[in-house]
């Protein structure tokens, strides 16, 4: 059990620490894929989402907001689950490569130096700009939104137990 929780939480990664692995993966021949977001009560569109941004072959680089950057987004009564939780739950699923917490309330600086080749959002984004879009075509990388999942969202499930109370 012990070698299983290492194996987990070695997939959370600090800016520093992803960097070389980002290098090795890259000699390797690997894609880098990129996606965020908030991870907040984990559901069928957020587990639909990135296995579909795996999709696209290579390493799948999971930006998580922070607990800081979620309050300045959503307010102070959320998140209801903590960036260590939150980042936990995500670095064990299999399919995900690596997480990495960022404090911004976007992750462009955090994609400035990743440098993924593909980034992806859910399909909720398919008419609005997706931030770091820009940056990632000026070195060649792709910008890709995956099939949205209608009346799947943290907000959603939020909403769905406050009434049910």
């Amino acid at each position: 059990m012990k070698n299983i929780i290492q194996h987990v939480e070695k997939k959370i990664y600090s800016l520093e620490k992803l960097k070389p692995t980002l290098l090795m993966w890259r000699n390797d021949q690997n894609n880098i894929i990129f996606t965020n977001g908030c991870f907040d009560l984990i559901h069928f569109g957020h587990i639909k989402c990135l296995i579909d941004a795996k999709s696209f072959g290579g390493k799948l680089v999971v930006g998580l907001n922070s607990d800081i950057s979620i309050k300045n987004i959503k307010g102070n009564n959320r998140p209801l689950k903590d960036q260590k939780t939150r980042s936990f739950i995500l670095a064990s699923m299999e399919f995900i490569d690596a997480i990495i917490i960022f404090d911004t309330i976007t992750p462009k600086n955090l994609i400035k130096e990743i440098k993924p080749d593909i980034l992806i959002k859910g399909g909720d984004y398919k008419n609005k700009k997706i931030i770091g879009s820009d940056i990632v075509k000026e070195y060649g990388g792709i910008t890709r939104t995956v099939s949205y999942v209608n009346d799947q969202s943290s907000s959603t499930l939020i909403n769905k137990i406050s009434i049910s109370d």
